[in-house]
């Protein structure tokens, strides 16, 4: 399982949102790619960005901030954050992001999802937001009556590299993951899952860890706050194999 630091991106900063409030900022690093150097140097082979003002605009802004992100990080990197467009996304492969995750579309918009899979073949996740096991969209706004594993199994079927699923009730919280949702998530696809949202402490990393065959794990606050290390985290799960 990879350990995946998140970094949200604002101003072309490196911040973190209470459950997604605008209003409820922390600035981490004015320059973001000192945190993806700073990760980099503790084990990471994953990095999770998201452009917050994007997702808030539905189209990409932060494109600087993620170029250079791009030149000091060796490994993956993964983007989305109000992805809406064929051009948005080519200009993000073009910058050398490895994949790009789409949200919101994937109810909206399944058309899209499906041409774009087509086009860019494992170079997109599907960005699933869930509360109580149903589809929210639109920011966590609006919760719908579909389920996040019929989603999930959609995606799947439309070529989908992966699923980020993120519980977001506990997102940004320090509660804790929900285990028992993104297992039966696992368990209903045979693409790479990974979890998101709530993890606050080693112990957390290592209930994760025992979901078999979930792929990786994103981490923001607790990394940031110093509720986790990462290099020990990264350690640990590397010990578990």
């Amino acid at each position: 399982m990879k350990i995946i630091p998140a970094i949200d991106l604002k101003d072309g900063k490196c911040v973190r949102l209470l459950q997604g409030k605008f209003d409820e900022v922390t600035v981490y690093y004015d320059n973001p790619e000192l945190a993806a150097l700073r990760w980099q140097a503790e084990g990471a082979e994953v990095l999770h960005v998201v452009d917050l003002d994007g997702a808030k605009e539905g189209r990409l802004i932060n494109l600087s901030s993620i170029k250079k992100i791009r030149e000091v990080f060796y490994g993956t990197i993964e983007v989305g954050g109000g992805i809406r467009k064929i051009e948005d996304i080519e200009l993000l492969l073009n910058s050398g992001v490895d994949r790009v995750i789409l949200g919101t579309l994937l109810a909206h918009n399944p058309d899209f999802v499906k041409e774009v899979c087509k086009r860019f073949p494992g170079r997109i996740i599907a960005g699933i937001d869930a509360k109580d096991g149903f589809v929210a969209v639109k920011g966590w706004v609006e919760v719908t009556d579909l389920k996040a594993t019929e989603l999930a199994l959609r995606m799947q079927d439309y070529g989908v590299w992966g699923i980020i699923y993120t519980d977001i009730s506990r997102d940004g919280m320090l509660t804790g993951p929900n285990i028992e949702a993104t297992e039966v998530l696992v368990e209903a696809v045979t693409i790479p899952v990974i979890a998101s949202g709530g993890v606050s402490s080693i112990e957390d990393i290592k209930r994760l860890a025992k979901i078999k065959n979930l792929w990786g794990v994103i981490t923001g606050k607790a990394i940031y706050s110093g509720a986790i290390n990462l290099k020990e985290a990264i350690e640990m799960v590397n010990a578990i194999k």
